[in-house]
């Protein structure tokens, strides 16, 4: 069984009136289960031509309503370059240069399409993406 744990830390001293320390960690199974994920598509990069819409990934390519996990890093360094990230057609935010978002995904293909798609605000943009499959 595979063993893939997420941590997430967050740190301020000047956010609120006290020091904000805030941590939380998750080991990733599949749905329903303590059974560890033990798929991935594996960390790749998608390379953006234009300012069009792409479509990462397609939920026609992966079993519906299970524990998918999905990390996104945005490799900009110009800080106002930024990646919209919809998931079945609704937006849910943007990552701004260096920004990354983990987020869990059903790849539900049934009721509505569920393909996690980008829209680059820039030509030539780069994204970091992987996927952790509960196939």
């Amino acid at each position: 069984m595979a063993t893939t744990t997420a941590q997430l830390v967050l740190t301020s001293t000047d956010l609120l009136s006290d020091s904000l320390s805030l941590s939380a960690i998750a080991t990733l199974t599949t749905a329903g289960s303590s059974t560890g994920l033990t798929g991935t598509e594996g960390l790749g990069r998608k390379k953006t031509a234009n300012t069009s819409e792409y479509t990462l990934l397609a939920a026609a390519d992966h079993t519906d309503d299970k524990a998918h996990k999905v990390y996104l890093k945005n490799l900009s360094t110009t800080a106002a370059e930024y990646f919209e990230i919809q998931v079945g057609g609704t937006v849910v935010g943007r990552i701004y240069a260096g920004d990354w978002a983990f987020l869990p995904w059903s790849a539900d293909s049934t009721g509505t399409n569920c393909d996690i798609d980008i829209t680059p605000s820039a030509s030539n943009m780069t994204l970091e993406y992987m996927l952790f499959t509960d196939e």
